[in-house]
């Protein structure tokens, strides 16, 4: 019995060591963006602050990369970008995709619609917009994935 003991015990930190290794290992995001638009470059740098390895796409053709990925009309913004298989589409902010990554809900992606100001990359002074983090899937089901009040 104390041997069963053991091997479990050596089994449990064995588990919880890769879990802790996984969670400060960077996560795998690709994102496409316009070679004109500065803002997707702001919210590049607000993922690799947050422990993102950021794979960085330049391309003409937006409209191609958000139909070939299934982003609807209504919750277009600059960049798409994917992780995990999941799309993020616009300033998401990485602590909402951390939450999506780890809740792993049965949507396509989430998404912030348009550009607004105070959302990660979209940062002007102290103004902070208020805003909804979306949800959304290949049926245009739209779903409040959490919801910033601004300042």
């Amino acid at each position: 019995m104390r041997a069963i003991q053991i091997v479990l015990g050596i089994f449990i930190a064995a588990f919880s060591f890769a879990v802790a290794y996984a969670e400060d290992k960077p996560l795998e995001v690709t994102v496409y963006r316009s070679p004109t638009c500065g803002c997707c470059g702001k919210w590049i740098d607000h993922l690799k602050q947050n422990n993102f390895n950021v794979k960085d796409n330049i391309t003409d053709d937006m409209e191609a990369i958000k139909a070939r990925y299934g982003v609807p009309k209504e919750m277009a913004s600059c960049h798409t970008a994917i992780v995990d298989g999941y799309v993020v589409e616009g300033h998401v902010p990485a602590a909402d995709i951390m939450k999506l990554l780890k809740t792993k809900p049965k949507v396509t992606g989430l998404a912030v619609p348009g550009m607004v100001t105070g959302s990660p990359g979209m940062e002007m002074g102290g103004r902070v917009d208020p805003y909804d983090i979306v949800s959304f899937d290949k049926e245009k089901h739209f779903e409040v994935f959490n919801h910033y009040p601004g300042k």
